[in-house]
Parts: structure tokens; C-alpha cells; sequence
């Protein structure tokens, strides 16, 4: 069955190369729409979506963008008009795929134009940038393919056009093969959590014990780039409840660390108002190794564990979790639905356990003291302590038990 592709490039710089991979893509029985991008000249041909169209979605005419000094705003209005198109493209059902081709400049807008879309929809970029401080950016959390392309795209030769041939395979191939992502879906009650390697006992047992009581479950590496995979996926309507045992990527993102999920962290689930109940694994701990952005500042301090050459665990101060209550009480005064906090008194991970050098429960109690104190009286946030540490099965239970009263007692 034939597909449409969206090609995203600038035709005034890469027309040669677009039009090829537009024939190959067409050769296979597809339809391909290029999407001009171009801000520097007039292209010596017209594309399907031309640059004009797209600068004009946003109230800009192109010959000013292409005049103007300020190529940064420039690039912003058309990354906008873009998100604009390929959305309108998608409600009207010409857009089953996307592919980006160019330099580092034209990754990055395509990785901006591609977030808009909904995961399942298949998308490529392909570029000769692939670096890893560029990938991070582009990736974020979505379902992208790079393809990393090793000469740069300047003329025809008998290299690029099998690269080219080898991108139109990899997009018409996705598309061939992808269901419409309109009939993805998970089975009822599909449930989230989270979980990293210092809580992996008690993320086993609750994903156990939820499928004891029939819920299928779905578990997300809270890395800072699973959990914010999994705050898109609860965004678009995927999974009724989210068991979040490690909501710590939005500390971490505050103070820059190794797991940080951005500020739009909790945002997806207290959006929808699905049942939620949260846990504190590492609010309290923070990497200070090698990797560690803002090193100089976590290194220094007293209580460090070491667990191998790459990975230093260390403390935040009690500052630092008061700054970090803060951010989540904003979060939680914002909930829609039932939230439900189980605090363990015992430490937050398996790393912080009695006799760990990380465990100090008396500077823990500072976090939840202060969410306490700026939680609103009028918003359903409950707290329960426990006796336990966080990797007993106690705490697994608990969590279990909380979430399946609150998931019973939702309104659907």
C-alpha cells in the first residue's frame, strides 16, 4: 500500500541530494512531499511544500527571513511553520512518515519538527554530524532513527547515492512495515513504573505483585531519557496508572546530574489525572564521578561511594533537598487526580541502607518536611511513612496496595 514521506531539507543547498532520495522514495511506490526548509537563496526548483508556505503559517514572509541578520529567530519561525505543516499533514492523513536529510543544523530542526509527532510514526534523520553531544540533543525522548552518513552532502558521486538509495530503504522500509500508529494500543489496565539499578528488588516485586492482581505493566529506566519517554507515551493516552518509583530525574535535572528528565518531568501524568503514586528512590543521592556535569561542586564532599570506575555517589545537602521539595510541591499542587507519596524512614535505595555511608534519615526527613509545607491543604496528595527501606518487600507491597485502592477507586 502506498505511503506519503515527508522529506525535510533546504533545497537551496541540498537540492540535488533531495531530489534523488525523492525519486528513490517514489521508485518504491510512495509518495514524497519535500518540505523546504531553505533560509539562504531560492531554490532552483519549487518543492511540494515550499519554504514560502512555511514562513508564511507564521506570519513571515521568506524574502525577509533570507534578508534578515538574526538567523536564529529566523530558523525558530520556520521550525514553528514546520511543526505547524507536518501536524495539518498528519490530520488530514498524508504524513505516515518523515525523514530529515543535511548537516548538523538541519538534524536539530528535524529532531524539532519530529517531536510534534506522535510516537509509532516512523522517522529517520540522516546527516554526516552524528556526534554524540549532537545525538543527545536530537534524540531526547522520541522514536527517532539517526543514520549517520560519513561523507558530507556536496554534489553526486557513486558513495553518496548508495547512502542516499540505503536512507529511502530505511524510511520506505519503516513506513511498509509500521502499523498506523492511530491503531497502537495497550491492553486494559496497562500500568507504568520505574526503576534503576538501586531499587531493582523492590521494582521486580511491585511489577510481581501488579500482575498478580491483573494489570499489565510497563517498566521505564528512569535514565533521564526512558522516564521521559514514558511521560510521552502517558501524554498521547498510553497506560491508566504510573507506579513512579524513581521521579527523580526532576531533582536531578535542577542540579544537572547524570538521570536528569527535564522540568516537564510529572507534568504528563498530573496532566491526565491518572492514578499516581510516587516513591523517593534518589531524591537524596546524586552521581559525582567523572561523567558528572558540575563535578567540582558534588566531588568534594564528605560521604562519596564509590560503586566503579565511572559511577561516585554522593549526598545532596539539605539545601539542595529543600530546592528539590520545592519543585516537586509545585508539581503535585497542580495534581488532577489522586496522588498517593509512601516515604520509606529507612533510606531510598539500596545505596543507602543502615551502615551505608550515604544513610542519614535525619537529613531525609528535611525533603518531606518541606513538601509538606508547600503542599495546599486543598489538593489530594497523601503521605504515608514506613518502617522499612525502600528495597524491602514491605515497601513493594505498600506501594502495590496504594495503588491499586486509588487505581479501584477512580472515576473512568
Amino acid at each position: 500500500m502506498a505511503k506519503t514521506i515527508v522529506i525535510l531539507g533546504t533545497l537551496d543547498t541540498k537540492g540535488e541530494q533531495l531530489q534523488f532520495l525523492k525519486k528513490k522514495i517514489e521508485g518504491r511506490g510512495h509518495t514524497a512531499l519535500i518540505l523546504d526548509l531553505s533560509m539562504g537563496a531560492v531554490p532552483s526548483f519549487q518543492a511540494e511544500i515550499p519554504a514560502a508556505e512555511i514562513a508564511r503559517l507564521m506570519g513571515h514572509n521568506i524574502e525577509e527571513l533570507m534578508a534578515g541578520r538574526n538567523r536564529s529567530a529566523s530558523t525558530d519561525v520556520m521550525i514553528a511553520g514546520a511543526q505547524q505543516k507536518v501536524l495539518e499533514l498528519l490530520s488530514k492523513k498524508q504524513l505516515d512518515g518523515i525523514v530529515a536529510l543535511g548537516g548538523a543544523t538541519m538534524a536539530l530542526i528535524g529532531s524539532r519538527v519530529m517531536s510534534k509527532l506522535p510516537f509509532g510514526i516512523p522517522k529517520v534523520i540522516a546527516t554526516p554530524a552524528a556526534m554524540p553531544t549532537y545525538i543527545a540533543e536530537w534524540f531526547g525522548a522520541m522514536d527517532i532513527v539517526v543514520m549517520q552518513v560519513i561523507m558530507e552532502f556536496a554534489g553526486m558521486n557513486n558513495l553518496l547515492t548508495a547512502v542516499l538509495t540505503q536512507v529511502a530503504g530505511a524510511i520506505s522500509g519503516m513506513v511498509e512495515e509500521s502499523p498506523h500508529y492511530s491503531t497502537l494500543g495497550l491492553p486494559y489496565p496497562s500500568v507504568a513504573i520505574t526503576q534503576m539499578g538501586f531499587n531493582e528488588q523492590c521494582a521486580l516485586e511491585v511489577k510481581r505483585l501488579l500482575e498478580e492482581k491483573g494489570y499489565n505493566v510497563y517498566p521505564f529506566h528512569a535514565n533521564g531519557i526512558s522516564d521521559r519517554s514514558m511521560e510521552r507515551l502517558i501524554a498521547q493516552g498510553f497506560l491508566e496508572g504510573l507506579i513512579d518509583i524513581v521521579p527523580a530525574g526532576l531533582i536531578e535535572e535542577l542540579f544537572q546530574g547524570n538521570r536528569a528528565a527535564g522540568m516537564e518531568r510529572l507534568d504528563a501524568p498530573i496532566e491526565r489525572g491518572m492514578p499516581l503514586v510516587l516513591a523517593p528512590c534518589t531524591f537524596n543521592v546524586t552521581g559525582c564521578g567523572p561523567t558528572r556535569r558540575m563535578k567540582e561542586r558534588f566531588i568534594n564532599r564528605s560521604r562519596i561511594l564509590k560503586i566503579d570506575e565511572i559511577r561516585f555517589m554522593t549526598r545532596y545537602e539539605p539545601d539542595e533537598m529543600r530546592q528539590g521539595a520545592r519543585l516537586y510541591a509545585d508539581k503535585l499542587n497542580r495534581a488532577k487526580g489522586p496522588v498517593k507519596f509512601l516515604v520509606p524512614l529507612r533510606g531510598w535505595s539500596s545505596i543507602d541502607k543502615p551502615g551505608s555511608v550515604l544513610y542519614n534519615p535525619e537529613e531525609d526527613r528535611v525533603f518531606f518536611e518541606e513538601l509538606k509545607a508547600h503542599l495546599k491543604p486543598e489538593i489530594p496528595v497523601q503521605i504515608e511513612e514506613l518502617d522499612c527501606n525502600l528495597e524491602d518487600r514491605e515497601f513493594a507491597r505498600a506501594l502495590v496496595e496504594s495503588f491499586d485502592k486509588i487505581f479501584k477507586e477512580a472515576p473512568r
